[in-house]
């Protein structure tokens, strides 16, 4: 895979299979160069993420899957005298932010002729990527922690995805996977697998399209942090090819039964003492080691930005809330309800809040 190699060793991705981990010294894989942005290559409107096709670094043998992801709209409410932008990318096509990802991911399984992967995921990835495998032609298996909200599961069986349910917490999902991989099995991971970060990318040409310009703050749920590291990117291609004149300032929301990047960003090595993975409403985020967790961290503070806890009791309020707007999401989503008034005091406009998944996924 051409410019993707190990973090740690520098070897490339291999040409075969579909390793989510470096076969040498078990690193993680990333695109070595930075994105690269032309505005003079985009495709007209209404072709979805794959418009910014030729920023996505993907082989050109690699076809195009698409549910007709991406394009979703950025609607403003006035917030404490403000006019704040929600980007409403819980109106992607099976209900979260994770089908910019899922897409080219798929794309990439396809163009090495595999017709059969697993994944693991608290529901939002594992719906997207069951979709996208049905609409490939791929056999999906997707572990899911068994606390995963019912009409999560009941989407991913929907889709015809083999559902594994894992209990205890979320890791023990992710541990159950891997050991499918290590039995042979491809593992489409959302997080190991970087090809998801370049479709996560096109939330900032999207915002920055609608604006006419970057953002002041841009505040969104971190759990794995992919959308926040993919809209830094992004952000970043934009500036280096001279669209936009600024950067906006990074602001990560996670939950504080467990925020791992919240807890470094705040104590340093020493906030790893605090870290839990106690029980939340935010199930998305309940995330104890982020894979990418030092490069969501030199995002926010490259930024100048900063990351903020919400505190259990403020997420269904936060959701109740984001309702009365006319916005419908669940509380993972819902925690950025309470992130958005620890920092609007000092946030710079324009304001755009990410709202990431569906209030029908936790409608029981």
């Amino acid at each position: 895979m051409q410019g993707v190699a190990c973090t740690n060793c520098t070897r490339p991705y291999p040409e075969e299979g579909f390793p989510y981990k470096c076969p040498t010294c078990g690193g993680v894989f990333d695109f070595q160069d930075e994105i690269q942005f032309d505005p003079k290559i985009v495709a007209p409107a209404g072709s979805s993420i794959w418009k910014y096709r030729a920023s996505f670094g993907l082989p050109e043998s690699a076809p195009l899957v698409t549910l007709g992801e991406g394009d979703t709209p950025l609607v403003f409410s006035k917030i404490a005298g403000r006019e704040i932008g929600f980007k409403l990318d819980y109106l992607n096509p099976t209900g979260s932010f994770k089908d910019r990802g899922t897409a080219p991911l798929v794309s990439v399984l396809l163009s090495r002729g595999i017709l059969s992967a697993v994944e693991d995921s608290s529901g939002n990835a594992g719906a997207s990527f069951a979709a996208y495998a049905a609409q490939a032609g791929i056999q999906a298996r997707v572990f899911v922690p068994d606390y995963a909200a019912g009409p999560k599961r009941a989407q991913i069986a929907a889709y015809g995805a083999e559902l594994v349910r894992i209990a205890g917490p979320r890791s023990n999902a992710t541990i159950a996977v891997q050991r499918a991989a290590d039995d042979g099995a491809a593992y489409a991971s959302h997080v190991h697998q970087p090809f998801g970060l370049m479709g996560m990318a096109t939330i900032a040409y999207e915002i920055v399209a609608a604006l006419g310009s970057a953002p002041g703050t841009l505040v969104t749920p971190v759990g794995q942090g992919s959308l926040l590291l993919g809209a830094w990117r992004g952000f970043k291609a934009l500036y280096r090819a001279g669209v936009i004149r600024d950067l906006p300032r990074l602001v990560g929301v996670q939950a504080a039964a467990c925020a791992p990047i919240w807890a470094v960003f705040t104590a340093g090595a020493a906030g790893l003492s605090w870290v839990t993975e106690r029980e939340t409403a935010a199930e998305g985020v309940r995330i104890k080691n982020p894979i990418r967790g030092d490069l969501i961290l030199q995002a926010v503070q490259e930024s100048h930005g900063t990351m903020v806890a919400v505190e259990e009791k403020e997420i269904q309020p936060g959701r109740d809330a984001l309702a009365g707007l006319g916005y419908c999401v669940e509380p993972t989503s819902a925690i950025v309800w309470d992130g958005l008034n620890q920092v609007l005091k000092s946030a710079a406009d324009p304001v755009v809040v990410m709202l990431t998944g569906s209030g029908y996924k936790s409608l029981e």
